[in-house]
């Protein structure tokens, strides 16, 4: 079920990389979660405060702007050549002469999708799971970054499809941490927590760490502490992530 919305999401990173000035760290391409919304919404794409964002409810695609003009396109049962059409009608008040095209400089987990390869949308179930887990990613994450007082935005990648968080801990010492929410993957088959540390010698073992009240550390591939989705609800991801960076905090 993740799969067709992380495809969808794709429509907005390649909104980024066409309309947007290119980021040495790639950050044009990522997407912010509105969680009143429910929303995935790119960066601003103009001055006038236009965004292409994905409605995880409706399962749809949403031309967002200031005014009565704002464009809505279901995606169950639509091509991808008929929404690539679709934004591309839409995008004519950006005022850009090329063409929207869906490009990216990396590949995703799976086959290259084609002109008719034709969305489904989940139940409904499925969605508001899905939205779920997003909500309470984000209202942790932001909690943290307050708490700790981080310079970091809370963003959504669309390559690797995580909600989370970069941030330098302790210039002097060159230590930073990354902080979020990830997908299921090779690592742990299940929605997951996540927090690793880093320093000049890149990642830092976990091996001589006490053993967390909440998750597990590892070391193997990925140094840090991961812990699944699964009854997480946003008291108990708050804790997590205050007990993990915490630790890096005191190296």
């Amino acid at each position: 079920m993740e799969k067709q919305v992380h495809l969808a999401a794709q429509y907005l990173a390649a909104a980024g990389i066409n309309f947007l000035d290119k980021k040495a760290d790639d950050s044009h391409t990522n997407v912010g979660f509105n969680v009143e919304k429910g929303y995935l919404e790119t960066w601003l794409l103009n001055n006038k405060g236009y965004q292409l964002a994905f409605d995880y409810d409706a399962f749809s695609l949403r031309w967002l702007t200031n005014d009565a003009n704002e464009q809505i396109l279901s995606l169950d049962g639509k091509t991808h050549q008929e929404i690539v059409k679709w934004i591309n009608s839409v995008t004519v008040v950006l005022g850009k002469k090329a063409p929207f095209r869906y490009r990216f400089h990396y590949d995703l987990p799976y086959d290259k999708i084609t002109d008719d390869f034709m969305f489904q949308k989940p139940s409904r179930e499925e969605l508001k799971s899905l939205l779920a887990l997003r909500i309470i990613a984000q209202n942790a994450l932001e909690h943290i970054v307050k708490e700790f007082q981080l310079d970091t935005e809370i963003r959504i990648w669309p390559h690797h499809f995580d909600t989370g968080g970069y941030a330098v801990l302790d210039a002097t010492k060159n230590l930073s941490v990354g902080f979020g929410m990830a997908v299921p993957d090779t690592l742990v088959d299940d929605f997951y927590l996540y927090t690793s540390g880093y320093n000049s010698n890149g990642g830092i073992a976990t091996t001589s760490f006490e053993k967390l009240t909440s998750g597990a550390w590892k070391n193997e591939g990925f140094k840090g502490a991961v812990a699944p989705m699964q009854d997480m609800d946003e008291t108990k991801a708050i804790a997590f992530f205050q007990e993990t960076i915490s630790i890096f905090k005191a190296l």
